[in-house]
């Protein structure tokens, strides 16, 4: 693709999305809403990951089966779907199902910055928690949750119940992954922690990851959060801490307590 696309209204939220071309990477691009930037891809490069938090979930994605098997993967909260491009780069013929609630940015992004060849992704329009009676238990081996704007993120999805409907979708391998950005003190980061663990906590772990400077609650930014229905390998917390953005810490157990509180 040359040039600048147009932008699009998305009626549903009032605001444009936008695609620019990244300046210093050639084959990227970025896409913004409202001004604010959103998701980076790059479509010479999908297994090359920009945003640090997309990063460390696609850290955990490289654990959660053996190299390059596919991945049956549920993404709530589609952006320009780099997550989904990372899949087919990494773990080629992963079947993919991403639900957004806006039909337009969906439109706009398929559009103007095509899916790697052989990608098989579904698309759902509609509310993330809404749709999740098309799927039967045990469906995915990964959930990757993407909606959360701070914490004035819509209350029926930040919130237990949610929490264990996403459980039930996962294979006993599976996982769930968390974005969360907020502001200090944390108080919503922490909360989702501690949801998560009420959810995940007796036959199975959360983890939480970040930059290491986030977890003292003086900081803005993004925490993922990680939710297991099994004990969490220590030898994951061994590669993620390899794996980076450095600098990266990975709270489990007694940690992730201390967090939530």
């Amino acid at each position: 693709m040359t040039g600048r696309p147009p932008s699009r209204l998305l009626r549903g939220i009032g605001a444009h999305a936008e695609l620019d071309e990244d300046a210093y990477t050639e084959g990227a691009w970025i896409l913004s809403i409202g001004g604010a930037q959103q998701s980076h891809v790059n479509l010479t490069r999908p297994e090359e990951i920009f945003y640090e938090y997309l990063r460390r979930i696609g850290n955990v994605l490289d654990l959660a089966a053996e190299p390059g098997r596919p991945l049956r993967t549920l993404h709530l909260g589609a952006g320009a779907l780099t997550l989904a491009r990372y899949l087919q780069a990494t773990r080629p013929g992963s079947e993919q199902t991403a639900v957004e609630l806006e039909r337009e940015l969906l439109d706009y992004v398929l559009a103007y910055l095509p899916l790697p060849e052989g990608t098989i992704l579904e698309t759902v329009i509609g509310d993330a928690r809404a749709e999740l009676h098309r799927f039967e238990s045990g469906s995915f081996d990964a959930v990757v949750l993407d909606v959360f704007a701070g914490a004035d993120a819509p209350e029926h999805l930040a919130s237990a119940g949610f929490y264990a409907e996403l459980k039930d979708l996962l294979a006993p391998s599976g996982v769930l992954l968390v974005n969360v950005g907020d502001d200090p003190p944390l108080a919503f980061a922490r909360r989702q922690a501690a949801a998560m663990q009420q959810v995940f906590g007796n036959d199975g772990d959360v983890a939480a990851l970040a930059e290491t400077s986030m977890f003292t609650g003086r900081h803005p930014g993004n925490i993922v959060l990680a939710g297991v229905p099994f004990r969490w390998p220590a030898e994951w917390t061994t590669a993620l801490l390899a794996a980076g953005p450095h600098p990266a810490a990975v709270l489990t157990g007694t940690d992730v307590d201390a967090f939530v509180r």
